[in-house]
């Protein structure tokens, strides 16, 4: 993708902590400020809110590192640092 233009290329498995007091809150957070969670809950709208609600929930509830006292987070993403040539 890079050709000759780049000198280096770095790939890294990193991990982002994101830490909330509940998942309720997690839930909350995202509704209100995160425009894909925004949209799926208009598209299911009323009738399928708490279906989605419940499938968060159970998603939060199997990664959650923290148990009953929080819920934190730990997605993997990719870092790639590319150098100029």
């Amino acid at each position: 993708m890079f050709g000759e233009a780049i000198s280096d290329l770095r790939v890294e498995r990193r991990k982002s902590r994101q830490t909330f007091r509940s998942a309720d809150h997690f839930l909350e957070f995202f509704r209100t400020f995160f425009g894909p969670t925004k949209v799926a809950y208009e598209r299911v709208g009323p009738e399928g809110e708490a279906a989605l609600t419940a499938d968060m929930k159970a998603y939060l509830e199997e990664y959650n590192k923290a148990g009953d006292r929080a819920l934190v987070l730990e997605p993997e993403y990719l870092q790639v640092i590319a150098t100029r040539a």
